[in-house]
């Protein structure tokens, strides 16, 4: 199966971007399964219901989240509704649900939140390997997990400890896309896909505020700018019986059109 994976959705810029061109990737690139992170989708801070409607309509399969999860507080009403999810690794009392199950192709998507930086959660690593036991014991072959995590040492890590288990893990927060894209032992690894959204600014934000608050020490109102040079990134991965076989990055600029930019080192 053909595996698609979109990094962190910031704003408008990036939901036009994701709409001028997921369905033409999905179909030339014969994608079985689109999944992307929505936790920024909505103004830069989480999912409306009307924008996770749109983001399906585009041709996603599954949105997985992070931190700014919770942002949007409609988002409750969804999270039954939609195919929707949120860090596995939130305590069991949180409304939502971690992992993703499709039946017919064999698949789960795991979404897992680090530590550095990050809001207080059971741990990760107990938490993954705790669920992939249980994934394969029920017969599932194709494992993906969307690490969304600060620190690559943290996603270095548990790509590491999987890496036999899983098919593949992409990291998620960072907004800035990594060149490390590889395959090692049948699993495919990234430590982070890198936004789409604006590109000539701070993370898919306006910079003034980002300058101000590194000036001042005093925290400013962050932005979508309404004008910008957008980008999409995005990760394929092809599974066979549970392993990673080929795995590309494929990236969009503006009006440009896409192309393949990166193909991983099998190893």
């Amino acid at each position: 199966m053909r595996f698609g994976f979109i990094g962190d959705i910031v704003g408008r810029p990036g939901r036009k971007m994701i709409s001028r061109y997921l369905k033409e990737i999905k179909s030339t690139q014969h994608l079985d399964y689109v999944v992307a992170n929505y936790e920024n989708a909505s103004h830069g801070f989480g999912l409306t219901p009307k924008n996770g409607k749109e983001l399906l309509e585009y041709g996603i399969d599954l949105l997985t989240g992070g931190n700014h999860t919770w942002d949007k507080k409609d988002i409750f009403s969804i999270l039954e509704e939609y195919p929707i999810l949120r860090p596995l690794n939130y305590p069991k009392t949180t409304p939502g649900k971690g992992v993703h199950i499709e039946e017919k192709l064999n698949l789960a998507v795991i979404n897992l939140m680090g530590h550095f930086g990050m809001p207080t959660v059971d741990n990760a690593f107990v938490t993954a390997q705790e669920i992939v036991k249980e994934l394969k014991k029920k017969g599932i072959e194709n494992i993906f997990i969307d690490f969304h995590a600060e620190a690559t040492s943290e996603k270095r890590a548990m790509f590491l400890m999987l890496k036999k288990e899983i098919s593949a893990i992409a990291g998620t927060h960072t907004h800035i896309g990594t060149d490390d894209l590889t395959i090692v032992e049948g699993c495919g690894y990234v430590s982070d896909v890198g936004l789409t959204g604006c590109r000539d600014n701070v993370l898919g934000m306006e910079e003034e505020a980002a300058i101000k608050a590194f000036l001042t020490g005093i925290p400013h109102r962050f932005d979508v700018p309404k004008k910008c040079k957008a980008i999409l990134q995005m990760v394929v991965f092809e599974f066979e019986k549970g392993r990673c076989k080929e795995a590309y990055k494929i990236k969009a600029y503006d009006d440009e059109g896409w192309e393949i930019t990166q193909k991983a080192k099998v190893e």
